[in-house]
């Protein structure tokens, strides 16, 4: 339990060390261009693999485990390598991981493995995946934390969905108000015409006769 609480303070931690890492206009001012964007890289690789790390760890920390008792589905068991999860655990973990693992992939292809990890825009990305949403690797893993904790019956992970949801939300917008500064009115169209998180429907309404 103890190391659950780690993780979770880590995680945290290391939000305002991506804050800063996005910050690469004043970055630059402070310490030149080159340097300030090298800075600015390297807080975006601790900050973003140390989310990362820590927010795995929530998921395997040892902790309370938990059931669906509406629904009394076997156990499934892999004794070979001590594995046992309940099977509705199971059925409902495996869509929302393959979800995560498809959004974070796709991200990643888009903006390329540099960018996703230095947080550094070379521009604003408007194809694939990010038609669709603005921040489909923060939703890939959204959906990849409650489905790894349905898989593991990892109840404090379940319950610091609402917590991973802010904060995801906040680092969000700290960068879409540095994609402002960077590319002005672009980024402002896109970010009227995307959601960040929440996929539309329907596409909106062409204003062309």
């Amino acid at each position: 339990m103890a190391f659950f609480f780690f993780c979770l303070i880590g995680v945290s931690c290391m939000v305002p060390l991506h804050f800063l890492s996005v910050e690469h206009i004043r970055l630059q001012r402070r310490f030149g261009v080159e340097k300030g964007k090298r800075i600015g890289e390297i807080l975006g690789l601790i900050s973003g693999w140390g989310f990362f790390a820590f927010w795995m760890g929530l998921w395997f920390s040892p902790q309370p485990r938990f059931t669906i008792p509406f629904l009394p589905l076997p156990v499934l068991r892999i004794p070979n390598i001590g594995v046992s999860a309940p099977l509705v655990n199971l059925l409902i973990s495996l869509p929302l991981l393959s979800a995560g693992a498809w959004l974070g992939v796709e991200g990643v292809r888009e903006v390329t493995l540099r960018v996703a990890e230095t947080h550094t825009a070379e521009r604003v990305v408007t194809t694939g995946v990010y038609s669709i949403v603005r921040h489909p690797q923060y939703l890939g893993g959204l959906l990849a934390h409650v489905g790894a904790s349905f898989l593991l019956s990892a109840w404090f992970s379940l319950v610091s969905t609402p917590l991973m949801v802010l904060l995801n939300y906040l680092i969000s917008r700290k960068e879409e108000e540095e994609l402002v500064r960077e590319f002005g009115e672009e980024y402002e169209e896109y970010r009227g015409r995307v959601p960040m998180f929440i996929p539309r429907l329907r596409r909106p309404a062409s204003n062309t006769q």
